[in-house]
């Protein structure tokens, strides 16, 4: 249901109500009755003297204007024409989010897409004469309106359910929807003319008198926390009368219902509650105040009163209670005390004189009110008024400040320069205070903003007047800004596209390399003077910013009249105006030759480490591929009679890490069999090729019955001679199957391990220097008898080294694992490798033989 002589939201172009009123709501648009500032378009310079800039502060001149521009002039002119920018584009966007929203109900109401409720609001818009946005605000107001009405009529099913249980006097025949019509027929009179005390009358004996209560009050609430009675139902008329106005820090049970958002529930008053109207009439009665809000924001309280304590209420008549304080909310909203209520008073006189005196002053003042607590305690200080002088550190608009409380619009204020503490110790003692240079920092977007200021607090009666003077930084920012650009190469512009008048800087001139004195180049000639192969780039650039209308980005290579090419990225955004149409350009180039050449550099070194990792890992698979070839991890053990032959071979896990260890168990010609295992120095494919030499050799010499001495000094002259210089530990062994004997040599190698029965030890160690480090080397030889169930070991270090032990440790280790003998000698291989303490992460070679 329209709710008639509900405000309107006012018509494009009008001025937000409250926006110049020292008491005026700062904390954002409303839905109902309020619109957003339309974008004010910045006017065209006309050569007038900025205030506050100084005596070479200008505005800039028009084409052909006598007036010249100062950099000092130009530079106050670019953050004034920012400013108006800034607070444009934020009305903008909340014009927009208002024709979003209302686009949205559309949807709802009209079962249609986006784009088509987009385009009925147009037409619909069209049709009222009014704008797109002006029209979005009624649809909304008419959405809450309807949404209110709905509430409502849920609320009167639910009181007419709850006054045929409660009331006995209620016959069956009383239809349930004639407290619903004759509330909103109260309803709608009482909105029409705004008057409060219809609205209370309708609610008491509609709505109210059903569930058990006998009076109600709407108070309004005033700027400067006084209430006032708007009206009231089921008192007298001289106790309304005598409670029609009540001062601020009055603590009244409305007054605790404003500050609890969720309302004061008193079961009873008893002898010892807050005072409150019609407490005589009613001393045991229960109590109900709500805060009556609307958008966040709270107009007043809906206080009921029960003639006895207050029951305890379900649910659901606790939320059709709040559903009535709403409803009251969209009455006091557009309420004004009448004259001579003795509510006029809600500034302070105190605050009523100081302003006048702000006014005059050349520097930025507020005037503050105390704000006090539930419990009469200073909470924080109310910005009463603002001077038009006001300089905020945030940049923010004089009707934002106005009203909120001071550490609401400056958090920062109880930070490093103590100002609240400062004006809480003028207030209260009454002593004024003057500081040189204290630092005002401002929160914006979460970013502190700081501020160097004199400050000037002094007291003047129940009233704090604050004067700062910011030091004036023009001149230092100025230069700040140029060396920044100078330090990043950035050069800046602005374009006109009505005017076609352009503005440079002068790091864009230098960047073109073109005298500060040529004409400026304009956007849709940059193809122009950019290389041919770029012409793509910009052109998308172009079209993104003029014809989608769209920020926009490109890095092209700028031609410079010398022949010298510059690597550049351009930023831009466009600005429209309040109907849409492109009115400027403007950006910013930067030279990111420097950037680019470095990007060059990396992608080259990128690709070489790519080819460099490729070559490595080809080389390492070869690597290993030759070293399997040769030494497969499962080879076929030897067949020999009485003897068991086992060999184990376990790769490096990591393959940069593939080495030289070699193994071999043979059967040579004179019956006999070869045992031996070896590590070539260093990892690699060098190593594994020369583990294949000396591999291979030592075979061949087998071969010549020769002795394991003598097969190691051979062994040694091919590792020096014939291998590029390498150098290996070796230990060679013949073993006699007929003898059961083991004669060995070693070079530079650990020597086997001999285990017997619960025993487990190294053969006494021989002489014998590692392979390839002399011409000429002689090796000592040693025999061990070798007795049935007798098991040899021979290993490389893989399987002991570790970085943290010695290798007495690790080889210690090694015989305390080796005397725990399994029942075959796979078995017995496998666990020494299982339980292997090396963390070297280097190949081992193994070779086992057990006597049968």
């Amino acid at each position: 249901m329209s709710a008639p002589g509900h405000p309107r939201g006012p018509r494009p172009g009008s001025e937000t109500p409250g926006s110049e009123t020292p008491g005026g709501d700062p904390r954002g648009t409303e839905v109902h009755g309020t619109e957003p500032n339309a974008p004010a378009t910045a006017a065209p310079a006309t050569g007038r003297p900025l205030p506050g800039g100084g005596a070479d502060a200008v505005l800039p001149a028009r084409p052909g204007g006598a007036a010249p521009l100062s950099p000092v002039g130009r530079l106050a002119a670019t953050v004034d024409r920012l400013s108006r920018e800034v607070r444009a584009a934020q009305a903008e966007a909340e014009g927009r989010a208002l024709i979003e929203l209302a686009k949205g109900i559309l949807v709802e109401r009209l079962r249609c897409g986006p784009a088509q409720a987009a385009r009925q609001l147009a037409e619909l818009a069209e049709q009222s004469q009014v704008t797109p946005l002006a029209f979005a605000v009624e649809v909304i107001n008419q959405a809450a309106r309807d949404r209110m009405s709905e509430v409502t009529e849920a609320f009167l099913a639910a009181t007419s359910a709850d006054a045929h249980r409660d009331r006995a006097d209620v016959t069956a025949e009383t239809p349930a929807g004639s407290a619903a019509v004759r509330l909103r027929a109260a309803e709608s009179g009482a909105l029409a003319a705004d008057d409060t005390q219809a609205v209370a009358d309708a609610l008491l004996e509609q709505a109210l008198r059903p569930l058990g209560a006998a009076a109600v009050a709407i108070w309004a609430a005033g700027s400067d926390g006084s209430l006032t009675l708007a009206g009231s139902a089921g008192f007298s008329p001289a106790e309304a009368a005598r409670w029609r106005y009540v001062p601020p820090d009055v603590t009244t049970v409305a007054r605790t219902g404003l500050t609890e958002r969720s309302g004061q529930w008193i079961g009873s008053l008893a002898r010892t509650g807050p005072p409150s109207v019609g407490r005589h009439q009613y001393p045991d009665g229960g109590r109900v105040a709500l805060p009556a809000g609307t958008g966040g924001r709270i107009h007043g309280v809906l206080e009921i009163v029960w003639p006895g304590p207050l029951p305890p209420r379900p649910p659901q008549v606790v939320r059709q209670l709040e559903a009535l304080a709403e409803l009251c909310a969209h009455t006091l909203e557009s309420y004004s005390p009448p004259p001579g209520t003795g509510s006029e008073p809600r500034v302070m006189p105190d605050a009523a004189e100081l302003m006048d005196l702000a006014d005059g002053l050349h520097d930025p003042a507020l005037v503050l009110v105390p704000y006090l607590d539930v419990s009469g305690q200073l909470a924080d200080f109310r910005i009463q008024h603002v001077n038009k002088r006001f300089l905020d550190p945030a940049g923010r608009p004089r009707a934002v400040v106005g009203g909120a409380l001071l550490l609401e619009a400056f958090p920062m204020a109880a930070g490093e320069s103590e100002l609240f503490r400062s004006v809480e110790r003028v207030y209260a003692t009454g002593e004024a205070f003057r500081a040189r240079r204290m630092n005002l920092t401002a929160l914006v977007d979460q970013v502190p903003l700081s501020a160097v200021a004199d400050i000037s607090i002094s007291r003047h009666g129940n009233a704090v007047l604050l004067i700062w003077r910011i030091e004036d930084e023009t001149a230092r920012l100025a230069s700040l800004l140029q060396h920044a650009q100078r330090l990043g190469r950035i050069g800046g512009f602005e374009e006109n596209l009505l005017t076609a008048e352009i503005t440079w800087n002068g790091q864009l001139f230098d960047l073109y390399g073109r005298p500060r004195s040529s004409v400026p180049v304009p956007l849709e000639r940059l193809a122009a003077h950019a290389h041919p192969d770029d012409a793509v780039a910009i052109g998308r650039f172009l079209r993104t910013l003029l014809h989608h209308r769209r920020p926009a980005s490109a890095a092209f290579r700028l031609q410079r009249p010398e022949g010298v090419t510059r690597h550049v990225r351009v930023v831009a955004e466009p600005v429209l105006d309040t109907d849409d149409r492109l009115l400027v350009v403007r950006g910013a180039y930067q030279d990111i030759s420097a950037q680019h050449w470095t990007e060059v550099a990396l992608a080259a070194t990128r690709d070489q480490l790519a080819q460099s990792e490729q070559q490595a890992i080809e080389r390492n698979r070869l690597t290993l591929q030759l070293q399997h070839a040769i030494m497969p991890p499962a080879q076929t053990p030897l067949t020999v009679p009485g003897l068991q032959v086992a060999v184990r071979y376990r790769p490096a896990e990591t393959e940069q890490l593939v080495g030289g260890d070699w193994y071999d168990a043979v059967m040579l010609p004179s019956g006999r069999v070869l045992l031996c295992v070896g590590d070539v120095a260093g990892h690699g494919i060098e190593a594994a090729t020369s583990m294949v030499v000396l591999r291979n050799a030592l075979r061949g010499l087998a071969v010549t019955g020769a002795g394991p001495g003598q097969l190691l000094s051979w062994l040694n002259i091919v590792a020096h001679h014939l291998t590029g210089g390498v150098t290996a530990t070796a230990v060679c062994g013949l073993y006699d199957p007929d003898r059961r004997t083991l004669r060995w040599a070693r070079a530079g190698h650990l020597p086997p391990v001999l285990v017997r029965d619960a025993a487990a030890e190294p053969l006494p160690l021989v002489r014998g220097m590692l392979l390839g480090a002399v011409p000429e080397a002689a090796y000592e030889e040693d025999e061990a008898q070798l007795a049935a169930e007798d098991t040899l070991l021979m290993y490389t270090d893989g399987l002991i080294e570790r970085r943290d032990r010695s290798v007495e440790e690790s080889l210690t280790h090694l015989l305390s694992t080796a005397r725990q003998r399994p029942n075959t000698l796979d078995q017995h291989l496998d666990r020494l490798l299982t339980y292997s303490r090396s963390d070297t992460d280097d190949d081992t070679c193994l070779v086992g033989i057990r006597v049968g």
